[in-house]
């Protein structure tokens, strides 16, 4: 997907949010573990009841791997039902030298036809360089993340500012604003604010809205840009909002809540 298709599908529905497909056997509710695939049952039921208020889905492709083949099978079904108006993240943190990332990237923009993938940008510019070599795809480089361990590298001072501000300006000279994302926590409010003057036109995906206790209206008032700029992602607040048979019910009320108050931020743009 383009940028501006991105942006399109945004004012389309009044809508910067990414939910996050985090399949959890322990969570899923019960009823569903007794079909033959129950996390891509999990998935089908919260893509159908979310996909009116959301712009783009984000399997972590953790909850799938520790499934073995059947849970690669589950993710592959997921990411082709996905619509096809809705951008797609492969939440994968990928990142090695150049021949791996390479291989990474084929399996997450031809395997499977996903729009963008994580990257870890910590081993330089030739583990990051090969995920660019596929047209109209994005690479989402790791740059503030919102748990408590960030601290030991990201926030560490080089050349007299942070780390993390410093894996930005290089990264902004690898990709451009139409393929390169940033991902920032939400909980890093003016932290967000100066990686925005750092990259004015980039998007940034933002975890932590939710059950991290991240503001929507913080991320909104330090991050966004003239088109918005910002994909906000929610995961267990929508995908566990309510247990049992009525789960599917709870995540579109939880969706359409997010939704709604995306759509009263995004007035102040017009």
């Amino acid at each position: 997907m383009t940028r501006s298709e991105l942006i399109a599908q945004i004012h389309l529905k009044n809508s910067f949010l990414c939910v996050g497909l985090d399949p959890d056997l322990t969570k899923i509710p019960k009823h569903l573990l007794q079909l033959e695939d129950p996390v891509f049952e999990f998935n089908k039921a919260i893509i159908d009841a979310t996909k009116e208020y959301c712009v783009a889905y984000k399997p972590n492709t953790a909850f799938y791997e520790a499934l073995g083949v059947k849970g690669w099978i589950s993710l592959e079904k997921t990411i082709n039902y996905i619509p096809k108006d809705c951008f797609i993240i492969a939440d994968a943190k990928r990142g090695d030298i150049g021949n791996t990332s390479l291989a990474y990237a084929k399996a997450f923009f031809e395997t499977l036809p996903c729009d963008a993938i994580t990257v870890a940008p910590y081993m330089g510019a030739d583990s990051v360089l090969p995920f660019y070599t596929y047209k109209d795809t994005w690479v989402v480089l790791l740059a503030l993340t919102s748990n408590t361990g960030s601290a030991d590298f990201q926030l560490l001072e080089v050349n007299n500012q942070t780390l993390y501000a410093e894996v930005v300006k290089k990264a902004i000279t690898w990709g451009n604003d139409a393929n390169t994302m940033f991902v920032v926590g939400a909980t890093r409010g003016k932290e967000i604010a100066e990686l925005r003057k750092l990259a004015p036109s980039h998007f940034f995906l933002v975890p932590g809205v939710g059950a991290q206790g991240g503001s929507l209206e913080e991320v909104f008032n330090y991050g966004a840009n003239k088109e918005v700029g910002l994909l906000v992602n929610s995961s267990r607040a929508i995908l566990y909002a309510e247990d049992g048979e009525g789960f599917a019910d709870g995540a579109k009320k939880e969706a359409l809540k997010i939704q709604t108050e995306m759509a009263m931020y995004l007035q102040r743009l017009r």
